[in-house]
């Protein structure tokens, strides 16, 4: 497995990808803390993480497209599948190449704090606080962009499904303020979900049998939920999605508040979708 780690972690900076993501990460970071705190004489930096989440709209489609997608598109993925050690372990050693990438650039901002409280005041606590729940956000996003570089063969078409749903959650708080808080938007808005997931399922298993089942099954339930009791529906979708919302969540690190809800979530999401890859590498390996 660490063979597996050290070969995807010199890759990356091998074809120049690590340097990039590296790169704009901090070049970013960097304008935003010289906009905040030193143009502006503003001391908190966890206000600077709140502003540059946006760019992992491009950087993490940019740093997994290549993780899985490539191996299938080259076939070289039948050469790990011989080597002694499981897909599962695989899937990690791929995984932690990605995440020790992404750590980089949150080494060299976790000194920020101290370099800008030489002039003035810094809050520690609410500053390291925020680094915390920036990093497990990348956490989560990289393993959600792994996975949709499992489900295909092109890097293009993972890196485009990667950050429609980064951009999808982005978007999630507000997404959930449009939904009519009626029964039937509410169940209709299930019903879409229930047709995203059959979609993904149908592209992990290639199975139309499977995933016909999977979509009746949802289906079914949430009309007999409805027809029992619709009144359950009144705004329950925007509800999920606000509670769901995986960039709302780090917002509550920013207001100096340590979440534990909020980094099992995190925590949860990234075992989750490191899960997927791994039945889905699975399944391509039977295949």
């Amino acid at each position: 497995m660490f063979a597996i780690y050290k070969k995807e972690l010199k890759n990356y900076f091998i074809n120049m990808t690590g340097y990039i993501f590296i790169g704009f990460m901090l070049a970013i970071a960097g304008v935003f803390t010289t906009l905040i705190n030193l143009m502006s004489s503003y001391p908190s930096f966890e206000n600077v993480l709140s502003n540059i989440t946006i760019v992992f709209l491009l950087i993490v489609p940019i740093l997994t497209m290549r993780s899985v997608a490539e191996e299938r598109h080259s076939r070289t993925d039948q050469l790990l599948y011989s080597l002694p050690v499981s897909v599962t372990q695989v899937v990690l050693a791929k995984y932690l190449a990605m995440f020790t990438v992404f750590l980089i650039p949150v080494g060299i901002l976790s000194l920020y704090p101290l370099i800008l409280s030489i002039f003035g005041t810094v809050y520690f606590s609410a500053a390291y606080g925020a680094i915390l729940g920036f990093t497990l956000l990348g956490g989560a996003l990289i393993a959600i962009g792994m996975f949709m570089s499992s489900i295909t063969e092109s890097q293009v078409i993972a890196a485009v499904t990667s950050f429609g749903i980064i951009f999808a959650m982005y978007l999630m708080g507000a997404i959930a303020s449009l939904i009519p808080a009626g029964a039937m938007a509410s169940l209709i808005a299930f019903l879409v979900v229930v047709v995203i997931f059959t979609v993904i399922v149908y592209s992990m298993t290639k199975n139309a049998t499977v995933a016909g089942i999977t979509f009746a099954v949802g289906a079914f339930l949430l009309a007999c939920l409805y027809f029992i009791n619709s009144s359950i529906y009144d705004g329950l979708f925007s509800a999920v999605l606000n509670w769901l919302s995986v960039f709302d969540r780090f917002s509550t690190f920013t207001t100096g508040l340590f979440d534990l809800t909020s980094v099992v979530y995190y925590v949860s999401l990234i075992v989750l979708f490191v899960f997927c890859t791994i039945q889905s590498v699975e399944k391509r390996r039977w295949s």
